[in-house]
């Protein structure tokens, strides 16, 4: 919890108030255009973040296995169910949005903004049919899925005098791009809790990756999760996301 402030003036009560902490990490949606060759291992090139304006109170997380039961010859009786395959991951998130200090459109123009998530790029159309912006909820160290923007929903609860609104709940449900082949884990595909770490003049991939899994080889996982492509080419103070050793095992 934040220390308090206490303000003090002659003659009068003493009001507490709370600093914001100054640690305080905001979540976003960064997205990207879809990859120009298809397939599903790797986003396209960053187009910009949508930063919350609070951070979410919930994340709703939908993971579904398929099942499938066979009858036994001559048996009335279902054999047990075989496991097919998980279907992709689902992220369900709220943002509410408020612009009652200044007043101005900002909520209308961020609603629109969520929704342009939900038709294809402009790039896609023009090499091909048309494919939706890759989306990777972020929040500290913790990274989503690439998914799609399946739908959002947004409700304005309140309006200036003019009727522009200036208050609003978007809901926004999210849909893992591609979910894991028949077989394999069904838990996986789920948001992956990672570690941050801040750049020094020593630092390097390798060094990182030996810390971090005992194993200097795998720093191209550590690249390729921050989009590097100049390993030599590190600014001290960028902060690396440096995916879970689970993770890494689970790509190759």
């Amino acid at each position: 919890m934040a220390s308090p402030i206490t303000f003090t003036s002659a003659g009068t009560t003493t009001a507490t108030s709370y600093a914001a902490p100054t640690n305080l990490q905001k979540a976003t949606l960064a997205v990207h255009e879809p990859p120009k060759a298809g397939g599903a291992a790797k986003p396209g090139g960053f187009l910009y973040d949508i930063t919350f304006q609070f951070n979410p109170k919930e994340l709703t997380l939908t993971k579904n296995a398929k099942w499938e039961r066979s009858r036994q010859p001559n048996n009335a009786k279902s054999g047990p169910p075989e496991f097919k395959g998980p279907d992709p991951s689902k992220l369900a998130l709220e943002l509410f949005l408020d612009a009652t200090e200044r007043m101005d459109d900002s909520v209308v123009r961020k609603v629109e903004q969520l929704f342009s998530c939900c038709v294809p790029t402009q790039d896609s159309r023009q090499h091909g049919k048309g494919s939706p912006p890759w989306v990777i909820f972020k929040w500290g160290g913790m990274t989503g899925f690439p998914s799609y923007v399946a739908s959002v929903t947004a409700k304005y609860t309140l309006f200036t005098p003019a009727g522009t609104p200036v208050r609003a709940v978007c809901t926004v449900n999210l849909e893992e791009i591609s979910g894991e082949h028949g077989g394999q884990n069904p838990t996986s595909g789920a948001l992956a809790a990672r570690d941050s770490h801040v750049l020094v003049a020593s630092d390097t991939l390798q060094s990182l990756a030996y810390k971090a899994y005992g194993n200097a080889e795998l720093w191209r996982e550590i690249a390729e999760a921050n989009d590097i492509d100049d390993p030599m080419r590190l600014r001290p103070g960028t902060r690396l996301l440096v995916p879970a050793l689970e993770e890494v095992r689970d790509g190759r």
